[in-house]
């Protein structure tokens, strides 16, 4: 098996905190669901050779429905997820390691997180080629506040050394699906782990940072949505303009 550039898509959304009654992957914006947008992005960069997509089981044969529609012609698999985020991930990367190469990359990404640049999606693939693993991050430029009760403010940290993380979070693939493997023998439900990132992290590995985009926002409440409909037209009507 050759070496390859995996997008790894986590599409698990239920739609709680949007109120739409529907999973917000399937929202539309401009006419298109947010996750066909999503996808767009690595359907069309030509650093992407494949795309996983782990998705709620109930919900996938409307993805595989909307893949077929709007032609997402790199997607190799859709598998079922898990009771958490991290389960569902670890789904779509065993699937992957089944038909590639250890030495994969594999681009971690939310389902609902579309206004990404093949700017940023290639700063990942040079980083983990560089470093071995890379999470996309943004300068903070809000004040950073620390907090044990939620109450009296313990801690104000430089803003110089603050980052908010994003996605993708990018590794090889045979490194992430082993350090899920360990993880799992002795901390099956991911307790404390919000990320990939964070689950090397805890493992002492190294991961590199790569300067994001700041609208590479991720949609989870109503205002994330009325935000992205306006980012996503400015992109539309920028391209309509040749700027």
């Amino acid at each position: 098996m050759s070496k390859k550039n995996i997008a790894i898509i986590f599409a698990g959304g239920t739609g709680t905190r949007m109120g739409a009654g529907l999973p917000k992957q399937f929202l539309q914006i401009n006419g298109k669901p947010i996750l066909i947008h999503t996808l767009d992005n690595f359907q069309n960069s030509p650093s992407i050779d494949k795309i996983y997509i782990a998705c709620k089981a109930d919900y996938i044969e409307q993805t595989r429905r909307e893949v077929e529609k709007y032609q997402i012609t790199k997607v190799a698999a859709i598998v079922p997820g898990g009771n958490t985020s991290q389960d569902s991930i670890f789904n779509a990367l065993s699937k992957a390691r089944e038909e590639n190469s250890d030495d994969s990359i594999v681009l971690i990404h939310d389902g609902v997180r579309p206004f990404l640049s093949e700017e940023v999606i290639r700063a990942n693939i040079e980083s983990v080629n560089k470093h071995g693993s890379a999470i996309t991050c943004t300068s903070c430029y809000e004040t950073v506040i620390l907090s044990e009760n939620g109450e009296k403010i313990e801690q104000v940290p430089s803003r110089d050394i603050a980052y908010t993380a994003q996605a993708p979070q990018s590794f090889y693939l045979g490194e992430i699906v082993d350090a899920h493997i360990e993880t799992r023998k002795i901390n099956p439900e991911y307790i404390d782990i919000v990320d990939s990132c964070s689950l090397l992290r805890k493992m002492g590995k190294e991961i590199y940072i790569v300067k994001g985009n700041r609208g590479n926002i991720k949609v989870t409440t109503p205002e994330d949505f009325y935000i992205l409909r306006a980012l996503l037209q400015y992109k539309e009507n920028e391209q309509i303009l040749g700027l």
